[in-house]
């Protein structure tokens, strides 16, 4: 598999490592944080919003790709 994927080099393996550290993300974990602190939290992010479950799990669909090599 790894041959065929082209991770196989002559002096060993090609390893890809992929890391994704999402910030708050809009769950129900999330919901038990007080709407103040939530607002505060939500200045400091660019998009002015928490993240959302889809778009983590468009990333790490990504990720876990082969496209992503």
């Amino acid at each position: 598999m790894l041959e065929r994927a082209g991770k196989l080099a002559d002096d060993g393996l090609a390893v890809t490592v992929n890391t994704f550290t999402p910030s708050f993300i809009a769950t129900e974990m999330v919901e038990a944080v007080p709407e103040k602190v939530i607002d505060k939290i939500k200045g400091q992010i660019p998009m002015r919003r928490l993240g959302r479950p889809e778009e983590v799990a468009r990333v790490v669909h990504f990720l876990a790709a082969d496209a992503s090599s």
